[in-house]
């Protein structure tokens, strides 16, 4: 049951330093392109991933009988 916990943090930390990474990337190109180097797209970027980060760590702790599948072995 801990290993299992363990594996849900560390599925939702690494999910979400890639999304609010992401969003800050997006942030900055739409601050640099389209809105004159004004700071709020990058922290608009930001919010959102850490919210999308947020929202799957929760759906991931909510549901306990989800399995995530690394390999699947077909017995012949």
């Amino acid at each position: 049951m801990a290993n299992e916990h363990g594996q849900k943090w560390d599925r939702c930390l690494a999910d979400s330093t890639v999304k609010i990474a992401t969003g800050l990337g997006v942030g900055i190109v739409f601050s640099v392109l389209f809105f004159k180097r004004r700071t709020w797209p990058v922290a608009f970027g930001s919010g959102v991933g850490l919210g999308m980060g947020y929202s799957n760590c929760q759906q991931d702790f909510r549901s306990p009988y989800q399995l995530h599948g690394h390999r699947v072995k077909v017995n012949e």
